[in-house]
């Protein structure tokens, strides 16, 4: 690129400025650098290096074309994308300042530079232009006109020279005349006869015009004219300002940078091995973010070919006069060799009597731990009531409750490989149950509860001896508690089949459940409540059957699960009165309006695990009409209008008899009715669905006998027989059958 009348005078100090700089820094000890262009790369044009992104050559040697130099008679270094020629090019990085010691200070450079010549635009000035500049733009490049290293500078006498930038930022100046008639007299460019203003942030464009500030121009020198300049290089040739009028361009800086795809394609993240890429907005305005990529302190090289090196500051034999230089990652430190033994024999002293000392301590440590864990282990034992179970176990009362076995903590911790998260069967309101497998082999649901009441300890364990002399098929397991931990420990037979909810409501291919089954289920769940009110030495009512609290074992019979909400009642009172509880869908709603908790509650909430089993359908629903997000208010209804097989489930449809379907429903229906009084109690409902059963029997071949309705008077005899039936004692479950990771879901 040829330039015309470039000032020999001011161009050539400025340039031997930057070499005497230069030859400062090489007088003391510089590190070498990594090399910071491409392999088998031209690095140099004249006396400019040209570091990656930019290069000359193959299109392998710069990053895009937007970095393309080109080397103009082989010393003249053009920046192709905006034709103009550069005078130096700067990576961002940490660079010794250069003093005598060089890593005294480091100078730190965050934002890539380029030094350009850049035209002055004249105005009435003879040979020089008439005052329309062209626009210069670096528009569709990464590059900008930094804001902190240039200034926009004008002279001339009664002007106003005004820029108007691509961006829609105006900045201009003024200067008046100081009654000279020559620029040579210029002191100093504030104002009289020179003006200059700092660049709008994140320019990249602009173009300049002349105006007069006083309508009349009385001034004889016409001469007029402005130009972006290297703010350094400006304040070092403010008092020559006539030398300006000889020039045509002045050197400028621009700032560059990369953009985050550039990042992607050269396999770059934006912290490397002695590196970083930082984010760099040029202005407010700019949607484009892009980033300077620079090596960290005590580093040298070029981020952008990830070659970031520490710099060995012990190469410096000055560095750490009389001490030995030690080395470190990004940094060194210098340590004295006179101090070096002292200081190995004290650090062994030292060492020596910190391990005894931190051994002794670890002694008194365990010692003590474990004094306050067997102290903190007797008083959770006390508080949450093993005495009182103690004495319960002790006295004999019931035959049942010295089955209930009182774990340790450890045993548990064992269990459950101390509690690990991987062992989580489900999460509740109430707490988490976990899967563990005690010493003997048997795998067990342990439930741990987020928290209890102090003032329910003796009403808990009252509920675990009431709970340890249930003994029925059809009801999972209580095999014991551990009372050591801050909150009681519940540990329940294992059900590898998960709940009747997700067979209803979340069926998958491996298994269907039939109307059969599904009849079954219901007298199973039905015989285990009616067990709960009427057979064990005092009632209890379950206060939560809903379908996700029945359990399928391996052989997909009905065990009801989750008694964390269950009351017993003595035998002279009919109902209790508590702060609701229980899963909306299945609250009855009598005990929602009374607070007052009886064994029809049960029943209504049963109605609906019925009505789940003939529909398949869940009892909430957000989607329909208001009248159809309740089962219950839908089931009724729909028996009401005669509708109940639009709405049952297709299996049973299929596979049920009508009588038998209709029967079913219309149980179903009483079970729902809105006053208590009226519903069947739980030793009616098995009653008729053992009918139920026969029936379906009978259908299908046999012809056993039905049981008749007046037999529903019987109490003590029946309960006898039903627990004759339900013999047996939970058994244990085998390892290998585990097929599921449900078991015992919380209330919710």
């Amino acid at each position: 690129m040829a330039l015309s009348r470039v000032s020999p005078v001011v161009l050539s100090l400025w340039l031997l400025s930057l070499l005497a700089l230069e030859t400062s820094v090489m007088a003391a000890y510089y590190p070498p650098s990594p090399p910071i262009a491409k392999p088998n790369c031209t690095d140099k044009c004249g006396d400019i290096t040209i570091p990656f992104p930019f290069g000359i050559g193959p299109s392998s040697c710069f990053l895009n074309s937007t970095y393309e130099i080109v080397c103009d008679n082989g010393t003249i270094p053009v920046l192709k994308a905006t034709g103009m020629e550069v005078l130096n090019i700067t990576i961002p990085g940490y660079f010794p300042a250069g003093e005598t010691n060089p890593f005294s200070e480091y100078r730190g450079i965050f934002i890539g530079t380029i030094h350009v010549r850049l035209p002055i635009v004249y105005s009435n000035c003879t040979g020089k232009g008439n005052g329309n500049s062209e626009a210069s733009s670096l528009q569709g490049t990464s590059f900008y006109f930094s804001q902190t290293e240039n200034i926009f500078g004008a002279v001339g006498c009664n002007n106003l020279a005004v820029m108007d930038g691509s961006e829609s930022s105006i900045v201009g100046c003024g200067s008046r005349c100081n009654g000279s008639t020559t620029t040579g007299r210029y002191s100093y460019c504030n104002g009289m006869d020179c003006c200059q203003s700092s660049l709008p942030l994140g320019l990249q464009g602009y173009s300049i015009d002349f105006k007069l500030i006083d309508d009349e121009d009385t001034s004889e020198d016409k001469c007029k004219y402005a130009f972006i300049a290297d703010q350094e290089w400006f304040g070092m040739n403010e008092k020559d300002l006539y030398s300006l009028r000889d020039m045509d361009f002045v050197p400028a800086v621009l700032n560059w940078s990369v953009q985050s795809s550039s990042l992607i394609q050269l396999g770059l993240s934006t912290a490397g091995y002695g590196s970083s890429c930082d984010p760099y907005s040029p202005s407010s305005n700019q949607s484009q973010v892009l980033y300077s990529c620079y090596c960290r302190y005590g580093y040298l090289g070029n981020a952008l070919l990830n070659n970031c090196e520490d710099i060995n500051e012990c190469e410096d034999p000055s560095i750490c006069p009389s001490k030995r230089c030690v080395n470190t990652i990004g940094s060194y430190h210098c340590k004295d060799p006179r101090k070096v033994a002292k200081l190995v024999a004290m650090g062994i002293g030292i060492g020596l009597g910190t391990i005894l000392l931190f051994l002794l301590a670890m002694w008194l440590c365990k010692v003590i731990r474990r004094r306050r864990d067997q102290k903190l282990k007797q008083n959770f034992f006390k508080r949450n009531g093993g005495l009182l179970l103690q004495q319960e176990v002790s006295s004999g009362e019931g035959k049942y409750v010295e089955r209930t076995r009182i774990f340790s903590s450890n045993e548990l911790e064992k269990a459950t490989d101390s509690f690990n998260k991987n062992r989580v069967l489900g999460q509740g309101g109430q707490g988490t149950v976990y899967k563990g497998m005690l010493e003997d082999g048997r795998i067990v649901a342990i439930k741990k509860s987020i928290a209890m009441d102090s003032a329910r300890v003796e009403h808990f364990i009252n509920e675990v001896v009431i709970l340890s002399q249930i003994n029925h098929r059809n009801v999972v397991k209580l095999l014991g508690c551990c009372l050591e931990t801050e909150v009681p420990l519940l540990v329940y037979e294992f059900i590898p089949n998960g709940t009747l909810y997700d067979y209803l409501h979340n069926p998958t291919d491996d298994l269907s459940l039939t109307w059969e089954m599904r009849l079954r289920i219901a007298l199973e769940v039905a015989g285990a409540l009616s067990y709960l009110h009427f057979a064990t030495s005092i009632p209890v009512y379950h206060r939560d059957v809903k379908s996700t609290n029945i359990m399928l074992d391996e052989k997909y019979r009905a065990k009801v699960a989750d008694f964390g909400t269950s009351k017993s009642v003595s035998l002279d009172r009919t109902h209790v009165t508590t702060q609701v509880q229980g899963t909306f869908g299945y609250l009855d709603p009598e005990y929602f309006q009374s607070s007052q908790f009886t064994d029809k509650s049960d029943v209504y909430s049963f109605g609906v695990v019925l009505a789940e089993l003939l529909t398949g359908k869940r009892p909430i629903t957000r989607v329909g009409p208001e009248e159809h997000r309740s089962l219950a208010t839908y089931f009724i209804l729909a028996m009401e209008r005669d509708q109940l097989f639009e709405i049952l489930d297709r299996q049973v449809r299929e596979q049920g008899g009508k009588e038998e379907i209709t029967d079913a429903a219309k149980l179903a229906q009483r079970c729902l009715n809105l006053s208590g009084r009226k519903r069947p109690s739980m030793r009616e409902v098995t009653v008729a669905l053992e009918n139920l059963r026969m029936s379906q029997t009978s259908r299908d071949g046999d012809q056993p006998n039905r049981v008749r309705p007046a037999e529903t008077e019987r109490t003590e005899s029946f309960a006898q027989s039903w627990d004759d039936f339900s013999t047996g004692i939970f058994t244990t479950v085998d390892v290998d059958s585990i097929a599921s990771s449900d078991a015992l879901p919380t209330s919710t």
